[in-house]
């Protein structure tokens, strides 16, 4: 099955541009997920509803059937994040993305999971930034 990545932005803000189907592909090959772009009131509300948790997160993940899964990032949230985490806009919106991928692959928060998100993160931006020069 091939992977295939359906892009829904409900904000104002443009799409940070990432390889995002790339990643998904490396991440999690023959997956089928939905990436949406979404503002702090609908990630909030998201949030509460699929973990009881009251706050507004940068990123969700949560899977949806077999195979297939759905990734919420708030670009608000993740705007003002990018700089605590030394990164720009753009690479910790595909930082995020990895993110959400990695937790669906079971991975979970720790030393291990840092490795494969610096790793990624750096092979697809460096990658991004050949294609776009």
């Amino acid at each position: 099955m091939p992977t295939t990545l359906d892009t829904r932005n409900f904000t104002r803000s443009p799409i940070p541009k990432f390889p995002y189907k790339d990643a998904l592909a490396a991440t999690l090959p023959g997956w089928d997920m939905s990436l949406v772009f979404a503002g702090s009131t609908r990630a909030q509300s998201m949030n509460m509803r699929l973990r009881g948790k009251d706050y507004v997160p940068n990123v969700l993940s949560y899977e949806s059937g077999t195979k297939s899964g759905e990734i919420v990032i708030c670009l608000e949230v993740a705007k003002k994040e990018a700089p605590d985490y030394d990164m720009t806009y753009t690479d910790f919106v595909g930082f995020l993305f990895i993110h959400g991928c990695l937790h669906l692959k079971g991975e979970q928060h720790g030393a291990t999971m840092e490795r494969k998100e610096r790793l990624l993160l750096k092979r697809f931006t460096s990658e991004s930034k050949k294609r776009s020069s």
